[in-house]
């Protein structure tokens, strides 16, 4: 689970004043899907009550780019913020939960070849102890059992095909994602959005004028009409039309330190049971997803355009899937991997592609989204809109952009595949941040990584679990010394009792099919409570 750096989770709206912030009485949003229509209800949760107008101007001509269809835990804090339930939203999106990420076959070190990333649990505070205790006495080469697998309830629910949904009586949730199809989110939060007083306008915008201190003045659009207003949200994906085109806002490439490119999606028939795990595998020049939604798996390859060419790598994908001789259309993608130098610049701010894309391998586009949309809802609700206020907003989204990059590339530096030229080329790969190199030093050496982690001087954006999950997990232990046996301190934790407690809570998360199928029978039930109530 991503730590945020923003403190916005499931925090109250500001309690809402007669005035609009100062200077701010119309936004404009360009460009709609996920992006835009999440950013609208973000903003007007927080603005339509001050009297700000807000408007979403989207095209009736550009299409909507959906790279990957799995969230961090944070979309449930989304939803949760604005009053909506899982059942009303999931069905409507064919959306499934997500206990976590299985990587598989990125290391090759023996035992080491598969490992679970979890997201965080109340029960883990009983087992994440051991875990990272067993991890340090690893490192200092105590011969002691490290991987993560066996520490985590979301990593036993996952394997079993179960929900992260407790019964009612057992009291330890799990902080889940979610899988959906992306297509029906942007569809379904542009309902809400509307209902909830956003304003839409379907036009074509071409080109954005700007007034003399250089800041936007209006948009034009190819119907001919101009439109004007106070700030201006940019969610027009990777073409940038406001703050690369029309401001010109400088970008910072990621390219040398992640070499995915591309990408190449399409769909495969889901039956039977249904997982509830997104699951990376790596292929011969990057790895393929498969996520599980209630209709269809949605997969890709991401890939590297350095090492393979987009008919290689569908041809690849196909053969995994078993539809190299169907009809199954492919949908290929560019990605333009890094950021923008400032989000926020003169009176508009990026949001979604527009302000930056890290290759969808962590499932962090969405939370991108929610977190610079809510941390700008705050700046406005407290009216200061300066340039201090300014530089630290850019300056804490580009921390989020690096600790994110940091650890995606830890997946990649990490990896023990020699099987391709792509592959080696990452694992030498040494255009690695000052702080990766610190982490990586101190962790190779023997030493704890923990409290530098926690304290985010290190490791920026993720807790220790998360970092201690894919060292521990990818089996990258200092290779100098021979395994000796543990000392009794160090074996002091009995695994058996760990499994007993993990095995002994999963019987209380449902089947994941189940669990879903009752989400609409709960929510007739749930109302029919409230109403005879």
């Amino acid at each position: 689970m991503t730590a945020t750096l923003f403190n916005y989770s499931l925090r109250p709206a500001p309690a809402p004043v007669a005035a609009p912030p100062p200077g701010v009485r119309r936004i404009a949003i360009v460009g709609g899907g996920t992006a835009g229509w999440m950013t609208a209800l973000i903003l007007a949760r927080v603005l339509l009550p001050r009297g700000v107008e807000i408007t979403l101007v989207e095209s009736p001509s550009v299409g909507i780019i959906s790279v990957g269809e799995g969230s961090t835990p944070w979309l449930r804090g989304f939803f949760d913020s604005l009053g909506i339930e899982e059942a009303e939203w999931m069905p409507a999106c064919d959306a499934t939960y997500k206990c976590g990420i299985t990587f598989d076959g990125w290391s090759t070190r023996p035992g080491f070849e598969r490992y679970f990333h979890p997201f965080a649990s109340m029960l883990d505070n009983l087992t994440m102890t051991q875990f990272v205790h067993n991890a340090e006495a690893r490192l200092s080469g105590a011969n002691l059992h490290a991987h993560p697998d066996r520490f985590f309830i979301a990593a036993r629910l996952a394997a079993a095909r179960r929900a992260p949904k407790a019964a009612e009586q057992f009291p330890f949730d799990i902080w889940h994602g979610y899988h959906f199809d992306a297509t029906l989110v942007g569809q379904f939060l542009q309902r809400k959005a509307l209902q909830r007083g956003v304003r839409h306008l379907e036009r074509h915008v071409t080109h954005a004028t700007l007034d003399a201190g250089g800041a936007i003045a209006s948009l034009a659009t190819r119907e001919g009409e101009s439109i004007s207003a106070d700030l201006f949200v940019d969610c027009t994906g990777f073409a940038g039309l406001l703050i690369d085109k029309a401001l010109q806002t400088p970008f910072v490439s990621f390219a040398e330190n992640l070499f995915n490119d591309a990408g190449v999606a399409m769909p495969s028939p889901i039956e039977g049971s249904i997982p509830s795990e997104t699951v990376s595998t790596a292929l011969r020049h990057g790895w393929a997803w498969r996520i599980p939604l209630s209709s269809r798996y949605g997969n890709g390859y991401v890939y590297s355009t350095q090492f393979c060419s987009p008919d290689e790598a569908e041809r690849e994908l196909r053969e995994r899937l078993g539809l190299l001789e169907s009809d199954t259309p492919a949908r290929h993608l560019r990605m333009k991997i890094g950021r923008v130098s400032q989000h926020w610049n003169r009176n508009c701010l990026a949001v979604g592609l527009s302000q930056g894309f890290i290759e969808p391998l962590e499932a962090t586009a969405l939370l991108f989204i929610q977190q610079t949309a809510t941390a700008f809802a705050d700046v406005l609700a407290c009216g200061d809109l300066g340039e201090a206020v300014r530089e630290r907003f850019n300056r804490q989204v580009n921390e989020h952009f690096e600790g994110t990059r940091d650890y995606i590339v830890t997946h990649y530096k990490t990896n023990t595949r020699t099987d391709t030229e792509y592959w080696r080329a990452n694992a030498a790969n040494l255009n690695l941040s000052d702080a990766l190199k610190q982490l990586y030093t101190l962790w190779m050496t023997g030493r704890s990584i923990a409290a530098p982690v926690r304290q985010q001087a290190l490791g920026k954006g993720y807790p220790v679990f998360s970092w201690y999950s894919i060292m521990a997990g990818m089996g990258i232990f200092p290779e100098a010394r021979e395994l000796r046996p543990p000392s009794a301190a160090e074996s002091r934790y009995n695994l058996a009792e760990i499994d007993d407690l993990l095995d002994r809570s999963m019987v209380h998360y449902p089947d994941h099919r189940a669990a879903l199928a009752a989400i609409p029978r709960r929510r007739e039930r749930d109302a029919l409570q409230i109403y005879f109530w």
